[in-house]
């Protein structure tokens, strides 16, 4: 067992929140050791397939069927997924895990330095009171002990680094923040949002609010997005946020940073005698040696299913349910969005318009239902909806017959417009959905994880509600809808995952407390997804920085004032 040196702060994973961890608290003067299981990836340099087009692909950006089918199975589900972003993923034959008997849960995954930074969506939504406040409201999981005034601060501390384009709407249910300048929504959403405006005046379509610059930041060396929509191959242009393009440089600049990589954290070290945890442990996955590190304070931030696979599998005499699980609740009340595409409308009218450009975000329809007053059948909780509106081009070749002349004529033609509207509702946080060790181990010996999550009656509720809404707006719009679902995909298919190590009020029933640091633990933090007592119905990852950053700060203070 080699023994490296001492730091003052350990962060486990490099993700969206381990990125940011690691800038505030190297920042902040501490020592920092990051661990990543998966491979190094250089901003810029290591973005392989960036500038490819497809026929500079084996199977011209598609990819191979039969492999995908063998050690892709997941993976290739997920909708960034193809030939040219397949390196940003797990093989999954490589990284096993399970599903409880009769429940299906997709998993996707992102092993390497940034994480599924480079992968994400990168739509960055606040949430609000009536988010945090939801819980209590309608007695389903625990009380959130935040509100949104305590995430204000670090709301806006996040998005001027993040850099959010979005446009303001003056909505409680979705605050406003920090914006660069919108995109823009193209002739047939500008059109649709004054119809359903005036109709429902409490509905408003607005352009989705992403982590792609519209204005250069030459202070982080990232320029203004370039519209390709190619974003998951990795940006050279650092004009998408990811841990590669900012957070990761911030740190870097201080010296105070060590970067691991191929490293797979399979424990975290408990002292006892101090209550204190003192390190971690992992398996280097080149060579199969296993390493130590130690630190004054460890931050977890595997991603919110790893984080708490990894506390599971740190259990120890003292601790015999897992790490920080004196409640018993950890690995309970998992989430993820139910979600589907609620409908989609042929748009006629605007057949001689069309856009330039590949817009790297849709569109948002906030939620309106279940705010002031409790309006929707059978649940409590909200939805909104995201999509746009998309002309046919010439990629419709690709489910097109024909062939010569005429095949070629056909695809110049400007195609009709349709618009889709793709619901995501809240997630209720259930303990029957959680996390356990499976009695099966991976390739390195480390017990896999097993997932047991299904959705019910009341999300099932809200996308019915949801399509027919979907339907009605569309229709209103002067769409002729010609398909639309009121069931959701398996769990994990919004990619949303998120608890498992939910914060609360008492320590009796969650692991950690307001300041997302563990109850039964003073120096370990866990700040991404697992952390989560409710889901909403947006985006979470702006909310896991905001988090994160508030949380490294109280390490910081309580350090240096020699509480932990």
């Amino acid at each position: 067992m080699e023994n490296n040196t001492q730091f003052d702060a350990i962060v486990v994973g490099s993700g969206i929140t381990g990125g940011w961890a690691a800038k505030e608290l190297t920042e902040a003067g501490l020592k920092v050791l990051m661990v990543e299981r998966g491979r190094n990836i250089e901003h810029q340099t290591g973005y392989e397939t960036e500038l490819k087009a497809p026929w500079e692909m084996e199977y011209r950006g598609q990819g191979d069927a039969a492999l995908y089918a063998r050690e892709y199975p997941v993976q290739m589900l997920n909708r960034h997924f193809n030939e040219f972003t397949e390196n940003h993923f797990v093989n999954d034959a490589e990284q096993p895990y399970q599903k409880a008997p009769g429940k299906e849960f997709d998993w996707f995954r992102s092993y390497q330095l940034g994480g599924r930074s480079l992968t994400w969506g990168r739509q960055c939504y606040r949430w609000s009171d009536y988010d945090f406040g939801a819980n209590k409201r309608d007695g389903f999981g625990t009380d959130w002990p935040i509100r949104y005034a305590d995430l204000a601060p670090w709301y806006d501390k996040v998005e001027e680094f993040v850099g959010v384009s979005g446009a303001a709407e003056g909505l409680a249910q979705l605050p406003d923040g920090r914006f660069l300048p919108p995109m823009e929504l193209n002739c047939v959403e500008q059109a649709a949002r004054e119809r359903i405006r005036a109709k429902y005046p409490d509905r408003v379509m607005t352009i989705g609010r992403t982590a792609n610059l519209t204005e250069a930041r030459p202070e982080q060396g990232r320029a203004h997005c370039q519209y390709r929509s190619i974003c998951a191959r990795g940006c050279s242009y650092g004009a998408y946020f990811s841990t590669q393009s900012a957070t990761l440089p911030a740190a870097k600049k201080t010296g105070r940073l060590k970067v691991v990589t191929d490293a797979q954290v399979h424990k975290v070290d408990y002292d006892a005698k101090t209550g204190r945890v003192t390190g971690v442990r992992w398996i280097d996955t080149k060579t199969g040696e296993h390493k130590v590190a130690y630190a004054r304070v460890v931050f977890l931030n595997a991603g919110a299913f790893n984080s708490v696979h990894l506390m599971l599998n740190s259990a120890s005499e003292a601790m015999p349910h897992g790490l920080a699980n004196s409640s018993g609740v950890l690995g309970t009340h998992i989430m993820d969005h139910a979600n589907t595409m609620a409908a989609m409308a042929v748009m006629p009218g605007f057949e001689g318009r069309t856009s330039f450009g590949n817009r790297p975000t849709g569109i948002v329809i906030p939620r309106f239902r279940n705010l002031d007053t409790l309006d929707g059948d059978g649940f409590t909780r909200g939805y909104s909806f995201q999509g746009g509106a998309l002309q046919g081009t010439w990629t419709r070749g690709k489910r097109m017959g024909g062939i010569g002349k005429d095949y070629k004529e056909e695809l110049h033609k400007i195609g009709p417009w349709t618009m889709v509207l793709v619901v995501f509702a809240d997630s209720m946080p259930r303990a029957s959905n959680r996390l356990t060790l499976s009695k099966r181990t991976d390739p390195r010996g480390v017990r896999q994880l097993e997932i047991a999550f299904e959705h019910g009656k009341e999300e099932m509720a809200a996308l019915a509600d949801a399509h027919r809404e979907a339907t009605a707006m569309l229709t209103e719009a002067g769409g002729h809808v010609i398909m639309g679902f009121d069931r959701p995909g398996h769990g994990g298919t919004s990619i949303h995952e998120m608890g498992g190590a939910r914060m609360g009020w008492d320590p009796k029933t969650s692991v950690l407390n307001r300041l997302s640091q563990a109850h039964d633990i003073p120096n370990l933090f866990v700040t991404d997804g697992a952390q989560m007592s409710s889901s909403a119905c947006q985006n979470p990852s702006l909310t896991y920085m905001a988090l994160t950053a508030r949380a490294c700060a109280t390490a910081v203070s309580m350090l240096k004032e020699g509480v932990i």
